[in-house]
């Protein structure tokens, strides 16, 4: 928006609030979001829980997630970057049902009250780098010279790859389907992953899951 609003209204969704605010209770905001709002300068409002006036404004347009999700799964983060932008334009422009006003033109009018970005250097630490990455004849991709494991079926494609709260999150066209701790290990494989590539190599063998788990061990102990 070119700018920091001098207030944020929010629900009370875990990545906020540890505990929410009631009519009681001013509710407690977690320690990573409280920085993230000092760094940026804004105070935080949760809404009240249980009162759904609160944020009726907000609701009213909560039905164009339904129009959004019609498309999980069939979008690449590019397409779904321009889908959202395109239905961002289109929504910012028709009267909004809550407030009979036109978004777009109340924000020219308001812009002028927020406040100035942080530093460049802030805004980038909070930054979530997207890329691309190929999945190998093992079933695995490769980060920082390690490698992490992915569901089977997956092999030769590229995946999304995310990184925070040193985790790294794995996606096919917008679907998470491998999340791991960053290691420090070489080969790191999630046992159902592993056991899945057995099953496809070995359909016979008449114990896949004791095998899976031996040769997890036996991985583990050669790249400790």
């Amino acid at each position: 928006m070119g700018g920091v609003p001098e207030e944020l209204i929010t629900d009370n969704m875990k990545t906020v609030m540890d505990e929410a605010r009631t009519e009681r209770f001013v509710g407690k905001v977690n320690a990573k979001f409280a920085q993230f709002a000092k760094d940026f300068g804004f105070k935080v409002k949760p809404c009240i829980a249980g009162r759904p006036r609160t944020k009726g404004k907000v609701e009213t347009t909560m039905k164009l997630l339904d129009e959004i999700h019609a498309y999980q799964g069939k979008f690449n983060m590019a397409e779904l970057h321009n889908y959202i932008q395109n239905l961002c334009n289109r929504i910012n422009h028709e009267v909004h049902q809550g407030t009979n006003k036109i978004p777009i033109l109340e924000f020219q009018k308001e812009k002028n009250h927020l406040l100035q970005l942080p530093t460049e250097r802030v805004r980038d630490s909070y930054r979530i780098n997207h890329t691309f990455v190929k999945v190998n004849v093992s079933n695995m991709i490769s980060y920082k010279s390690n490698q992490y494991s992915v569901p089977a079926g997956y092999q030769g494609k590229k995946v999304g790859l995310q990184v925070y709260d040193d985790q790294l999150w794995i996606y096919y066209n917008m679907e998470l389907i491998a999340q791991h701790k960053i290691s420090e290990a070489k080969l790191n494989y999630q046992e159902a992953h592993y056991r899945e590539i057995i099953i496809k190599a070995m359909p016979e063998y008449p114990d896949i899951n004791d095998l899976a788990k031996r040769n997890l061990a036996a991985i583990g102990d050669m790249y400790k």
